[in-house]
């Protein structure tokens, strides 16, 4: 999605709890913006998870650069979207990493 990313992982160890992680690169902005994404993130996650979060798995949301800027209501809406489609068992395919070149 364009504002964050999410991330979803079955501990497969029969706990039916939902755990959830946030994290937002320096890359995003200073603290002050790093911080306030997170606070939205958590908004997002404490609104839409218990509802349609996957029951014994890790969700990690993964904010983006422009994850700030967008309306609350378009980011609820793809939040919405993303764990519909992980819910269907969609998921992105695995991108293949470049061979990594030997350091001297």
């Amino acid at each position: 999605m364009p504002g964050f990313v999410l991330l979803v992982h079955d501990r497969k160890d029969g706990d039916p709890a939902m755990r959830v992680g946030f994290t937002v690169t320096k890359k995003v902005g200073n603290a002050v913006v790093r911080n306030r994404m997170k606070r939205r993130l958590r908004a997002l996650a404490r609104d839409l998870l218990p509802a349609g979060g996957i029951p014994g798995a890790d969700h990690v949301l993964i904010g983006r650069d422009g994850g700030i800027e967008r309306d609350h209501a378009l980011l609820t809406a793809e939040l919405g979207k993303a764990l519909a489609k992980i819910a269907r068992g969609e998921s992105a395919p695995a991108r293949p990493r470049p061979p990594r070149t030997p350091k001297r």
